[in-house]
């Protein structure tokens, strides 16, 4: 999947944002193993603990289709910077992203990608045994 494609439909994805509160707008278009793409934005709410980013709302609507491995995400604001996700996100995307990657466009339309690795290098694991 072309990075190109994932940044298109994050940035239609943050045209629904709902920012009333910090007006930042966010979009994000999340690639599964199975080739299939799920977008997300943030929602916010007077409560602000209740709000969710872009990040986590994309991977709920693919977990909620049965979809738990995800290859890429791709994040965009209206900032015109480089938005990575914050420490929530990385943590709540490990869970279903081992070896992926999230790419990133700035206003003057330059990529960077970084594996999620690189962006959250001491992944909390839960033991279970």
């Amino acid at each position: 999947m072309e990075n190109e494609v994932l940044i298109t439909y994050a940035k239609k994805a943050m045209e629904n944002a709902y920012a009333p509160y910090s007006r930042f707008s966010v979009g994000a278009a999340l690639l599964t193993r199975e080739g299939e793409i799920f977008t997300g934005c943030n929602v916010e709410n007077a409560s602000y603990g209740a709000s969710i980013c872009a990040e986590r709302c994309a991977a709920m609507k693919a977990v909620s289709e049965g979809y738990t491995s995800f290859v890429k995400i791709a994040v965009v604001s209206d900032s015109g910077e480089y938005t990575y996700p914050c420490g929530i996100c990385r943590q709540f995307l490990a869970e279903f992203m081992e070896n992926g990657s999230v790419v990133l466009e700035d206003k003057n339309g330059k990529i960077r990608e970084y594996s999620l690795a690189e962006l959250l290098p001491h992944t909390f694991v839960l033991l279970t045994d």
